[in-house]
């Protein structure tokens, strides 16, 4: 062997080994969660307007939006971050269950509607004609519970809660979402943080790439009561960086206030400012608007009052990598 070659293959062995210890020391994901890695990434679009996609154009188009499509995603710009982590899967009742125990925060008021607040304990406390009346009104079981014993009632309805328990939890506020991230050791993801997580480095359209493909997404329900799905029923859509359902299931809080990104031009959206807060992601409960991929795009803004809570609005949480 010459000496070229011998310094050759030494410097090639201390480049491996050094690369092999670096992947040893890189610090694991948190359980649930995936590295974003830091870099520059392209957010927002200079999409032009479709006038006649929203109400104020046109008060005769069939779809009723209340805010032009693009204006708010302008200008396409690069942003640079630094590594994060963020959640694989939207934050699910049986995880937001926990932290109302503990903290004895206030339940989502969809519980108290559809019965995943009330427990085991309490059903088998209950008069067996209440029971039956709660199993009924309240639970809606598709069977005659009037003529069912306790255990057989109590058995399907264990069963019941446990298939909520993955699903994503909805109708809640912006301040229950921090709360919960906050308590977990986390945080709400910034806006730019979600975007990056569900367009990857280049600014893809969609999730996946930039074709859209309904079949890749829960994007449609017979379930009104429940038009979203466990986390990762939808495999394909999934983010270059293996986030899930960031383009369907249920719309996300963000961290960020509403506001017009840095260089955009002057607008004339009236929720800019410290009104409202982002919400990112499609909501698949949205009616007509199922059909229309526009509502599933990566970089598409909506925003709501902090205090709003609704059925297809969730969140999922975010934190710093040290």
């Amino acid at each position: 062997m010459t000496i070229k070659q011998l310094v050759s293959s030494m410097f090639c062995l201390a480049l491996s080994g050094g690369l092999a210890y670096a992947a040893e020391t890189q610090p694991a994901a948190p359980h649930g969660m995936v590295l974003i890695p830091a870099g520059e990434f392209i957010m927002g679009s200079d999409k032009e307007e479709n006038a006649a996609m929203w109400r104020e154009a046109n008060a005769l188009n069939p779809y009723g939006f209340n805010d032009r499509l693009y204006v708010d995603e302008h200008p396409n710009h690069k942003v640079n971050l630094p590594a994060y982590y963020i959640d694989k899967y939207e934050v699910t009742n049986a995880q937001y269950l926990d932290f109302v125990v503990t903290t004895r925060h206030n339940a989502p008021a969809g519980w108290a509607r559809n019965g995943y607040n009330y427990t085991s304990e309490y059903l088998s406390y209950l008069t067996l004609d209440d029971l039956r009346k709660i199993a009924s009104d309240i639970f809606n079981l598709d069977m005659d519970v009037t003529k069912m014993p306790q255990q057989a009632i109590l058995k399907e309805i264990e069963k019941l809660q446990a298939s909520r328990d993955p699903l994503p939890v909805t109708s809640v506020t912006w301040a229950d979402a921090d709360a919960f991230c906050r308590w977990s050791g986390k945080r709400l993801p910034s806006e730019a943080e979600w975007e990056k997580a569900a367009r990857g480095p280049d600014g893809l359209e969609y999730p996946w790439g930039n074709r859209w493909d309904p079949k890749k997404i829960n994007s449609m329900s017979e379930n009104p009561d429940a038009p979203y799905t466990v986390g990762g029923a939808f495999p394909e859509d999934k983010s270059v960086y293996g986030v899930y359902d960031m383009a369907g299931n249920v719309a996300e809080w963000v961290a960020d206030w509403y506001e017009a990104y840095p260089g955009a031009s002057p607008s004339d959206i009236k929720f800019f400012g410290k009104k409202q807060r982002v919400v990112r992601g499609g909501m698949t409960s949205s009616g007509h608007y199922d059909s229309l991929s526009v509502v599933f795009r990566a970089a598409r803004r909506t925003h709501l009052l902090p205090q709003t809570a609704l059925i297809d609005v969730g969140f999922r949480c975010a934190k710093d990598a040290k």
